[in-house]
């Protein structure tokens, strides 16, 4: 990990995917935290079971690296490999920002946010025709996806078109609760 600077550290939201699911793959939220002192990333905090947690880390350091390193202690400390993401806060804020969903009318638990670890193919989600999983939606942005399930998830066929489409890439999703818990949490000062 890179030295502190005068300016403080900054803020860091890690997304482990597939942790937790049914009983298989157990990284305990407390684990998660004691792995982000160890590495020396300070103030750990987890939100859910399902691996999300806000740190903080040198201002500048390289959120693709960050996600590396605890990736290979996760696996390390557990036996198994787990894909992680690790964006910035303002990776995080400006994901917010881009969102092409109308927030204020939506239930939150509807609209999921995949996040990638590179830019969409965007051949590959053209290839989707919109109609044939209507009523839901999907946008490309930058770095992630933004669907919308007004029936819920549970019955759509969009979730498992659009991991078709984003094969190769290491995504996980985030419904917006989620992902406006963890930018209140990545706001917040340190303790």
């Amino acid at each position: 990990m890179t030295e502190g600077t005068e300016a403080g550290p900054a803020r860091f939201v890690a997304l482990l995917r597939g942790i937790n699911v049914g009983g298989h793959r157990k990284v305990p939220m407390a684990d998660l935290r004691a792995v982000l002192t160890e590495l020396g990333y300070g103030a750990p905090r987890t939100h859910l079971q399902s691996g999300n947690a806000v740190f903080t880390a040198a201002p500048g350091a390289d959120p693709r690296a960050l996600g590396q390193e605890l990736a290979a202690a996760l696996e390390r400390r557990f036996g198994f490999a787990v894909d992680t993401l690790v964006l910035s806060a303002e990776q995080l804020r400006a994901t917010v920002r881009r969102c092409p969903y109308d927030t204020d009318g939506l239930d939150p638990a509807k609209l999921l946010v995949l996040f990638l670890d590179r830019t969409p193919d965007p051949a590959a989600l053209d290839r989707l025709d919109p109609g044939r999983y209507a009523p839901d939606t999907f946008r490309a942005g930058e770095r992630e996806v933004f669907a919308y399930f007004p029936d819920g998830m549970g019955r759509s066929k969009l979730g498992d078109a659009l991991v078709g489409a984003l094969k190769g890439h290491l995504a996980t999703g985030r419904n917006w609760r989620t992902v406006q818990k963890l930018l209140e949490l990545a706001a917040e000062e340190p303790d």
